[in-house]
């Protein structure tokens, strides 16, 4: 591998992660390693969930080995975006970060001319991407990744009965609390707890995020507009855990389940993506599909770079 990086107006800076740089990009940051593949085969730009950021170094690392470049966006109020007064995750429509998924994909094809770009997506920011991408057309990404993407949640009585209510809620009071409490997934995550992974707690916290009307309404509209289908033009993968169940400290099978979306919902509607869509399900993965554990973690992970041989054009080369 080389380390040399193409030239760019951005202000790049030293990362809180070894080996990567960090540039604000409007009210996002964009992210990347600094160490390349010697003939890259494509970008891939990484695009956390709620209550996330990318901490994801050995993602990127891993798909430097198979040949591509990794690029990430924290999007506007969330991780390295996160501003003083900012209410962390907060929007009233995904178009909103939805601008900042696309103002990235633009910046990492001026970057990386010759490059094809697949965008990795994970979870509410897997429905962001997904969204804008429909409205206003892939642009300069020709293969789109998701990792458990947020298409549903768990069924339950409290969820239908908050629904009905959520739309006035979230239009007369957008930043009240419609749900709170610790959040046993990212608990399980982390290194101090007993989990495999170091992350910064200010920006993905164990504690949980507090879930607000507007927040959840606008979750809510785009998971409704994915239901009627989006019919997108490009390559999807969409993948998922093999099996969903509770956010419970008292689930004995939390580090081998998705204990944040609703998985079935997840193959139910892959079909409705595109007319190029594959369905992946790992066995004993949890929500962030990589973050699992060693077997299902490198399972997804050679089946994502087996896919993203697939999916992407060939690489221009120069004077080709």
């Amino acid at each position: 591998m080389t380390t040399s990086a193409p030239s760019t107006s951005l202000q790049w800076r030293e990362d809180v992660l070894p080996g990567f740089q960090q540039a604000a990009l409007g009210e996002a940051t964009l992210v990347r390693s600094t160490s390349r593949p010697p003939a890259p085969r494509g970008v891939v730009l990484h695009v956390h969930g709620y209550n996330d950021y990318f901490f994801h170094s050995h993602v990127a690392n891993r798909l430097l080995d198979d040949g591509f470049v990794s690029y990430a966006v924290d999007l506007r109020r969330a991780g390295r975006s996160l501003r003083e007064g900012d209410i962390p995750h907060f929007m009233t429509d995904v178009a909103e970060p939805g601008e900042d998924v696309a103002a990235a994909a633009a910046m990492v094809a001026d970057l990386e001319p010759g490059l094809p770009i697949a965008v990795h997506a994970h979870s509410t920011g897997a429905l962001t991407t997904l969204v804008r991408l429909h409205t206003h057309g892939p642009g300069p990404v020709a293969a789109l990744a998701l990792n458990s993407p947020y298409l549903g949640s768990v069924p339950s009585w409290r969820l239908r009965l908050g629904n009905r209510a959520l739309p006035g809620i979230a239009r007369r009071r957008p930043l009240s609390i419609v749900s709170s409490g610790p959040s046993w997934y990212a608990t399980h995550l982390l290194a101090s707890e007993g989990g495999r992974w170091e992350y910064d707690t200010r920006w993905k916290r164990p504690d949980g995020l507090p879930v607000r009307a507007a927040w959840l309404a606008a979750v809510v509209r785009a998971q409704r507009q994915v239901a009627r289908g989006l019919h997108l033009e490009i390559p999807v993968l969409a993948a998922r855990a093999g099996a969903g169940g509770p956010d419970s400290p008292d689930n004995p099978l939390l580090d081998a389940q998705d204990t944040i979306v609703d998985v079935e919902a997840i193959s139910r509607l892959a079909p409705r993506l595109g007319r190029d869509t594959e369905l992946l399900v790992v066995p004993d993965a949890v929500h962030d599909l990589a973050l699992s554990d060693t077997t299902p973690r490198e399972r997804y992970l050679s089946e994502l770079s087996a896919w993203l041989d697939r999916a992407l054009p060939p690489a221009e080369r120069p004077g080709a």
